[in-house]
């Protein structure tokens, strides 16, 4: 069976044409599946042998939740889904005074090694498909009872690795008689994979890039991030740069500061070398210690003063706030419990 939210309005149309029906049923299915009539019987206006048909050809089977955690400080909630094939992802949703913000799974674990994250401990599974990311988008909303009005790609997994399945997503979830969302409130995390980087430009989308960069220096972000190993910063800044230019967009790099190793008066001088005068932003997070790692997350007085160097010498600096901290709204940390309890 295929899994009905993998495919765009022309795919069903042409599924449609190819069983003999009117491709005009297509954007039926999907007025009834979009608002939330997943039973194919139920579509009252579409014939009863084409309603047979999709239900002996498609599902519409969206991910369980498994469990589910709400932040007593915050309001941010946490879910674990559970696919078809037994695999787990999380999903997050933050409120902020604009909206509903869904930060969403590319993957099933990752494979990137980064040594301060939980999702890649127990390294990737597989990648999800397109229909499966937007799943998430789906449950989370309906979870909530509210609109959700902006995505970010920076759950497990890299995306950029699953490039067609999350450009395909982003297709899916901007589409305007589906949920509608804008690119514009669509913002992808990669580690920098620079051939995609450049691909992706060329494909002048009006989404957000943001590049987790946790280092100004290329010795020291192999020790982190391995991914160093096969792209130097000077390329993903020139890819980067290349991007900027296409789309006209401006970049975000992430940055968790790590206690003694990425938070010195050097480290910020490197940075602002490196970013001086490209339209872009760093987004200093506060790293959220795992237990497996012996990195410790700096201190308060050592990211705000990281803040005020780079806001000095030129560069627009913020502090993520950070949310569902009594809940472990870090990515990876709950699929890494679920998955440790179930060993057990």
């Amino acid at each position: 069976m295929e899994n009905i939210f993998d495919f765009t309005l022309a795919e069903l149309q042409g599924w449609m044409k190819n069983n003999g029906e009117k491709a005009f049923r297509a954007k039926q299915v999907f007025d009834w599946i979009y608002k939330g009539t997943l039973d194919f019987m139920d579509m009252v206006n579409i014939p009863l042998s084409l309603r047979q048909k999709l239900k002996g050809n498609f599902t519409t089977k969206l991910p369980e939740i498994v469990t589910h955690y709400k932040s007593n400080i915050d309001g941010t909630v946490k879910l674990l889904l559970k696919y078809h094939d037994g695999n787990v992802i999380e999903t997050v949703v933050m409120k902020y005074k604009y909206g509903n913000t869904v930060c969403v799974s590319s993957q099933v674990g990752c494979g990137m090694g980064c040594k301060f994250c939980a999702s890649t401990i127990n390294g990737v599974v597989r990648s999800l498909t397109a229909g499966e990311i937007l799943a998430e988008v789906i449950v989370a909303g309906n979870f909530i009872g509210e609109r959700i009005s902006n995505v970010v790609i920076m759950g497990s997994g890299e995306p950029l690795v699953n490039y067609d399945n999350v450009l395909k997503f982003i297709e899916l979830v901007n589409w305007e008689q589906g949920l509608n969302i804008g690119q514009r409130h669509i913002t992808l995390s990669t580690c920098g994979i620079v051939p995609k980087i450049y691909e992706l430009a060329d494909k002048k989308l009006q989404i957000t890039l943001a590049i987790s960069l946790h280092s100004p220096w290329n010795e020291e972000r192999k020790k982190i991030m391995p991914i160093a190993n096969q792209y130097l910063i000077v390329d993903i800044v020139e890819a980067c740069k290349y991007y900027i230019n296409i789309t006209g967009r401006r970049i975000t790099f992430e940055y968790a500061l790590i206690n003694n190793v990425n938070d010195r008066k050097e480290d910020a001088d490197q940075l602002i070398k490196l970013l001086k005068g490209m339209l872009c932003h760093v987004n200093l997070i506060p790293m959220n210690e795992v237990k497996e790692s012996s990195f410790k997350k700096s201190s308060l007085s050592s990211i705000q003063s990281f803040q005020q160097k780079l806001i000095e010498g030129g560069i627009d600096t913020t502090i993520r706030r950070e949310l569902g901290s009594d809940i472990n709204a870090a990515c990876g940390q709950l699929r890494k419990s679920y998955i440790e309890s179930n060993k057990a």
